[in-house]
């Protein structure tokens, strides 16, 4: 029987009036600011190897899980400030903070670091909230975040002793470090104001150029607002040599827990070396709709979810 989903749709009007104008007020940020607006395909050959994202098959290609080594070879050809909207996939991703189909914000730097991608963050959210002629963001306790400058910043390191009594990296040698994180302290994170959850075990970061001073941990980011992480962050690693190493060392963990291996992405690792200090940011623009909306699911900030198909 074919279910009548008009009901729906009309009830997300408001929603997605909101959305369709914070979008406009992101582009008009990124134009402002001298950024270049890029397109890059959505089928590519081989995504990067991360250890738990799965990737959408395509005939013998794969659909993206992040514009992320398309924009790198650009910085690597010489763009300095870039960034784009686009649709990303991500196999069996489906909850009340997830499809498997998203919307993502992702923006580039040449000769910049995780700290400059952070007041962005800064400027860009709160110009969205200027733009929509609110003081701040929708809380799910029924108030108000407050979005003045500057933001909160906490180390997972200070993060998990404040809230789990662990260190990081007992939790790591655990195999604990995510459940920890999901269940026992990203809930406690950006209620009063957004967080930048910053400095992550090099672990945890394969993509991530490691801080010089405690090379331990790597420049790496995530911003927590309402409990809910918006964006994910990091100073780039620009050593091919390392970084085919991690790639490695991600598929032979995709590998012993079952996950597909990819192809190498060549020409990313060959444009790397060319590439300058950089910094890149992938922000979630569903999860920002929730946040500005007052919404508590991801299914009211988009049009159609699949089960609508």
């Amino acid at each position: 029987m074919t279910v009548d989903y008009s009901w729906k749709l009309a009830a997300r009007l408001d929603s997605l009036r909101i959305r369709s104008e914070m979008l406009y007020s992101v582009r008009r940020f990124f134009h402002e600011n001298d950024f270049l607006e890029v397109e890059t395909p959505l089928l590519i050959p081989a995504p990067a190897p991360e250890e738990h994202i799965e990737a959408v098959q395509a005939e013998n290609w794969f659909l993206q899980t992040s514009p992320e080594l398309c924009m790198k070879r650009l910085l690597a050809a010489g763009y300095q400030k870039i960034y784009q909207l686009c649709k990303c996939f991500r196999k069996g991703e489906r909850g009340g903070r997830h499809l498997p189909e998203f919307t993502i914000l992702e923006w580039y730097r040449a000769e910049a670091d995780y700290q400059d991608l952070m007041g962005d963050c800064e400027d860009i959210v709160s110009r969205i909230s200027s733009d929509l002629g609110v003081a701040g963001i929708f809380s799910s306790q029924g108030g108000k975040i407050s979005l003045q400058k500057p933001w909160g910043r906490i180390t997972v390191e200070d993060a998990f002793i404040r809230y789990a009594g662990i260190k990081a990296a007992e939790a790591l040698e655990r195999g604990s470090f995510e459940e920890i994180l999901t269940s026992e302290i990203e809930p406690r994170l950006g209620l009063d104001m957004p967080v930048f959850l910053c400095d992550y075990p090099k672990e945890m970061a394969a993509l991530a150029r490691l801080k010089e001073e405690t090379p331990e941990v790597a420049e790496r980011f995530e911003l927590y607002i309402d409990g809910m992480e918006i964006a994910n962050a990091f100073s780039e690693l620009t050593d091919p040599v390392e970084q085919k190493r991690r790639f490695v060392e991600a598929s032979r963990k995709r590998e012993q827990e079952g996950y597909a291996i990819y192809p190498e992405p060549e020409p990313f690792l060959q444009a790397l070396s060319r590439m300058p200090p950089s910094a890149g940011i992938a922000l979630g623009v569903d999860r920002l709709a929730m946040l500005f909306a007052g919404r508590l699911k991801i299914d009211d900030v988009v049009a159609f979810t699949p089960e609508m198909l």
